[in-house]
C-alpha cells in the first residue's frame, strides 16, 4: 500500500464530497489531509492526501465514474513540494530580520535536497497575535514558530501553551519582556540568529538537535 495526493475538479454541488469520500472509504484508503475551495468558474477544487491506497488506478477509475467529477490529477503532496513550514509572527521590523536569517539558512538546506518554507505575518496587538498563534494548530506542515516582538504575554502566552500541549511544535522566541518566553524552547536575542536556528531545528540536513539544549534556554 502507498500514499498518494489527488486534486479533483468537480462541479460545485451539494453531496459531491460525500460521494468522493464514499469511494475512498470503499477502497480502504484513509484521508490524511484535505483542502477544498471554489474556483472562479464555480468548479470545486479538492486536494486530498491519501494513505494506505492499495490500487490507485482502480481508485481513480471509480472516482471518475462520479458524474460531477470532471478531472483528477495525481501529484506530490504539499509536504513533498513545500516541505516543513516555519511561521514567524510579531512586529514588522523584528519579523523581517528573523525572516532574513531563516530564508538565508533555508536556502543552504534546500539546495541540498531539504524542503523548508518560511511564512511571515507582521501583527500588532495581543488579540491578533494570540489568534494567529492559536490558528497554527489548524495549519498543515508547521514545524516551528518564531515569536518576533518586543513584548508578549497574556493571551499570547496562553495560545502558545495550548498549541505546545497539542503538538510537537518547536517555539523560538526573541528575548523580550513578558511571560511568553517561559513557554519557548529557545530564547534568542539576535533576530537573524533566531531565524537561522529555527531552520536548523527542523532541517534533516542540519547537525543540530534543539532537544539536547534543554528547556527554555536563552542566548
Amino acid at each position: 500500500m502507498s500514499d498518494y495526493t489527488l486534486t479533483i475538479k468537480s462541479h460545485e454541488k451539494k453531496g459531491v464530497l460525500d460521494d468522493i469520500t464514499d469511494v475512498i472509504t470503499t477502497h480502504g484508503a484513509n484521508i490524511s489531509y484535505v483542502h477544498l475551495f471554489v474556483e472562479k468558474n464555480n468548479m470545486g477544487s479538492i486536494n486530498l492526501e491519501l494513505e494506505h491506497v492499495e490500487d490507485i488506478d482502480d481508485l481513480i477509475k471509480d472516482l471518475n465514474n462520479i458524474d460531477e467529477v470532471k478531472s483528477i490529477e495525481l501529484h506530490g503532496s504539499q509536504l513533498d513540494i513545500y516541505g516543513k513550514r516555519i511561521i514567524i509572527v510579531g512586529g514588522g521590523a523584528q519579523v523581517s530580520q528573523v525572516a532574513m536569517g531563516a530564508i538565508t539558512e533555508a536556502d543552504r538546506h534546500n539546495i541540498r535536497g531539504e524542503r523548508i518554507s518560511i511564512d511571515t505575518i507582521p501583527l500588532v496587538g495581543e488579540k491578533p497575535l494570540a489568534e494567529a498563534v492559536e490558528a497554527i494548530s489548524r495549519l498543515p506542515r508547521v514545524s516551528a514558530l518564531v515569536l518576533a516582538g518586543s513584548l508578549m504575554g497574556g493571551e499570547i502566552t496562553e495560545a502558545v501553551r495550548k498549541v505546545k500541549e497539542e503538538s510537537n511544535l518547536i517555539v523560538i522566541s526573541l528575548n523580550m519582556p513578558g511571560s511568553v518566553t517561559d513557554h519557548a524552547d529557545l530564547i534568542i536575542t539576535d533576530p537573524i540568529q533566531a531565524g537561522v536556528l529555527a531552520v536548523m531545528s527542523v532541517a534533516d540536513t542540519a547537525v543540530f538537535d534543539i532537544k539536547r539544549l534543554g528547556d527554555n534556554i536563552r542566548f
